[in-house]
């Protein structure tokens, strides 16, 4: 007699809020990416100067001061302003790079794991994706749309993120479709898009919401690199990457223009990285809460 397939049931909302309240890191780094959402969602309000607004009353780049608390650029823009702003385009960067993954690689993996025939299809489409580095891409779309944000989102998703995606989704729904709650829903009758729509996709969730989680800083820092490069997001529209960029001639001069931008990348980054690791451990069913 064949022994039933055992079922996981994933964690209750109580017991995921339960455990990351017992992850320290992890609620730091929540509580980081929370304030850096509140600031990108407020700079229009608690920026002190508009972006792009220059101070002719003194000489430019400007150190730290009262007036200006993260100092000028050679401008003599205030940094403070640029720095919340361009927090908001690198964050919706990270934030729209991930929709766009999310759009295109679970439909893609989930029929890829639910019907076989398709399967070789869409693995040869994902190894295809992964043979060109994001920055060659986004050299071409560059090349094609022009550098902004657009190209940066496109070039970061179809580059680096739809095929981890894919793989990601096509692998839980392989695992999901041989358990017995599905084998009882076809024996029910549920057709194919029942199957997929009821009882496999809500139970990748808690995969793909770690998957997304990883995928945000990701996407922040391919932004940074992009913008540097000149391939993204284009001035006078500041982002934490084109702040870094236009810092570069001034490093010995004004180090504080890179400084700056750097850290929030490092800290919004890893924050993210710090949450999504407890996000993981608390959506895992195999965990033993004690």
């Amino acid at each position: 007699m064949v022994e039933p397939t055992p079922v996981v049931r994933a964690p209750s909302r109580r017991r995921i809020l339960r455990r990351l309240r017992r992850n320290s890191m992890a609620m730091t780094g929540g509580v980081i990416v929370i304030i850096a959402v509140l600031a990108a969602l407020l700079a229009p309000i608690i920026a002190p100067y508009p972006f792009d607004a220059t101070d002719f009353t003194a000489p430019a780049p400007q150190p730290p001061s009262l007036e200006h608390w993260l100092g000028t650029d050679e401008l003599g823009r205030d940094q403070l302003s640029r720095v919340l702003y361009g927090l908001r385009a690198s964050l919706s960067v990270g934030v729209l790079t991930v929709l766009l993954a999310v759009l295109l690689g679970v439909p893609l993996g989930l029929l890829a794991g639910f019907y076989g025939w398709l399967d070789p299809f869409v693995s040869r489409l994902t190894d295809l994706l992964l043979a060109f580095p994001f920055l060659i891409l986004a050299v071409s779309l560059a090349v094609i749309l022009g550098p902004s944000l657009f190209t940066a989102v496109i070039a970061i998703a179809i580059g680096a993120q739809v095929p981890g995606m894919i793989r990601i989704t096509r692998g839980e729904t392989l695992r999901l479709r041989d358990m017995d709650f599905v084998a009882a829903a076809i024996a029910g009758g549920a057709r194919d898009g029942v199957l997929l729509r009821r009882h496999i996709l809500p139970n990748s969730v808690n995969a793909i919401m770690v998957q997304a989680t990883v995928y945000v800083p990701a996407a922040i820092i391919g932004e940074a690199v992009l913008s540097f490069l000149g391939l993204g997001i284009r001035p006078p529209t500041p982002s934490l990457g084109v702040l870094l960029a236009s810092a570069q001639p001034f490093y010995r001069q004004a180090p504080w223009l890179a400084v700056f931008p750097g850290l929030v990348i490092v800290a919004l980054t890893l924050a993210l990285n710090l949450f999504g690791d407890g996000m993981r451990d608390a959506l895992d069913p195999r965990q033993v809460d004690t």
